[in-house]
């Protein structure tokens, strides 16, 4: 039996028929005898893919959010939950959400995805990492240690933006939302807060061609740690998705599909 499962069930891509796509992330995650819910993308994708996955989604013990953006939270005007869940998130999501260019919706949106998580949900909100199961971390306000990631979207300096820590008998699982925070700061926070060496990264890089990322930087970064499991997605470009694939052995999964460790 696997001491760790995730079940993507949103991405940019569908791994096939009958599978939906969408540009988000979401994942549900089983370990240790729980059930995790870890961002909920932009619309009700990841619930049709939960039930094509054949995933009871009510019997879900813990909802974790990544970060504010839409195409990690929007999912939850959708819940299907019929009791109140407990939701990890960084207490910055609950504030004044950010302004948003060329986008008139979104400020109307943010306010109604804050509204649902007070109303539906008992709140975790944290800067700190805890430890919400035994072995399962979320991993709060992650430092900026690098020196070479900007740590931040556009002026945003995203101080919510996080992800989720897993022990396991070969390592530490990092599962990122976006990695705003830069997805090498979020990895070594995870060595610091599980203790363990990284085994597993896996979710949103945030390696966008247009915001001119350290893309060197980072693979040599990973390079020196020797990560066994890379599995770039969602905010990746494809000719970074290609030299990752080309330098460090990586593949890109899909909504559908599902790792085991």
């Amino acid at each position: 039996m696997s001491e760790f499962r995730l079940t993507l069930l949103c991405e940019n891509a569908a791994s096939g028929m009958p599978w939906r796509a969408e540009w988000g992330f979401s994942a549900f995650i089983e370990y240790g005898g729980k059930r995790i819910l870890f961002d909920t993308g932009l619309s009700d994708v990841w619930r049709f893919n939960a039930d094509v996955a054949g995933i009871n989604l009510d019997g879900t013990d813990f909802v974790a959010l990544s970060h504010i953006h839409r195409d990690h939270t929007r999912g939850l005007l959708d819940h299907p939950f019929r009791d109140p869940k407990q939701i990890l998130l960084h207490p910055r999501m609950l504030e004044p959400p950010p302004e948003i260019e060329d986008d008139d919706e979104a400020p109307e949106d943010y306010l109604r995805i804050q509204d649902t998580i007070r109303r539906d949900f008992d709140v975790i909100s944290s800067r700190a990492p805890v430890e919400f199961t035994e072995g399962a971390f979320f991993l709060g306000e992650i430092p900026r240690t690098t020196g070479f990631e900007a740590g931040r979207y556009k002026d945003d300096p995203m101080p919510d933006d996080t992800g989720l820590a897993f022990c396991t008998s070969t390592g530490a699982v990092v599962v990122s939302g976006c990695a705003h925070a830069g997805i090498c700061n979020i990895s070594a926070y995870a060595k610091e807060v599980t203790g363990q060496r990284l085994h597993a990264v896996i979710g949103g890089f945030h390696l966008m061609a247009e915001e001119d990322p350290p893309v060197e930087e980072t693979i040599a970064w990973f390079k020196t740690e020797n990560v066994p499991v890379l599995l770039p997605m969602h905010c990746i470009d494809f000719d970074i998705q290609a030299r990752f694939h080309l330098e460090l052995g990586t593949n890109r999964l899909a909504a559908g599909d599902t790792v085991e460790i």
